[in-house]
């Protein structure tokens, strides 16, 4: 949704700070709500949740011990991954995580997710064309590659520009 709203930003009609910022906060509201199911709906509840998606209880032991080694790391991280950034919320409330330490990680990758993602929906914005013929001819597979791509290389290029 955020690279669809800031995409359409790039037309002028909204003004892409303003999406950005409320592209992080819903990722914090967002964030907030899977904490506040792990947390209070605790493993019985989540292992229900899980049932319906055939995440099973292997599952739920190696994510539980991943999460143990690296929660902080991971909440920061997860936003970048469709699928986690939910499931790692919903494992930081279920495994007690501080929620002051679950909030300051949670907020620097929403922040850093909305600037990148806003970013990227602007650019592509000003190339819509080009972006209808890649959703034609690739697929939302394909694009999220494409993207993944576009930003793995932009990513580089700051690095080097910083060193």
């Amino acid at each position: 949704m955020l690279l669809a709203v800031a995409a359409y930003a790039a037309r002028g009609a909204l003004e892409i700070r303003l999406v950005i910022a409320l592209g992080a906060i819903g990722a914090q509201l967002g964030a907030n709500l899977g904490y506040a199911i792990g947390y209070f709906g605790g493993r019985p509840f989540v292992e229900r949740m899980g049932s319906f998606l055939r995440i099973g209880p292997a599952h739920f032991a190696r994510s539980e011990m991943f999460f143990a080694r690296h929660g902080a790391v991971t909440i920061l991280f997860a936003r970048f991954v469709l699928g986690l950034r939910t499931w790692a919320s919903v494992m930081a409330g279920m495994s007690r995580m501080p929620f002051w330490t679950f909030q300051v990680f949670s907020a620097i990758g929403g922040v850093a997710w909305a600037v990148v993602i806003g970013a990227i929906g602007f650019t592509l914005g000003s190339n819509w064309g080009l972006v209808e013929r890649l959703i034609r001819y690739l697929g939302i597979g394909g694009l999220v590659i494409v993207v993944a791509v576009i930003v793995g290389v932009l990513l580089l290029r700051m690095r080097a520009a910083h060193t």
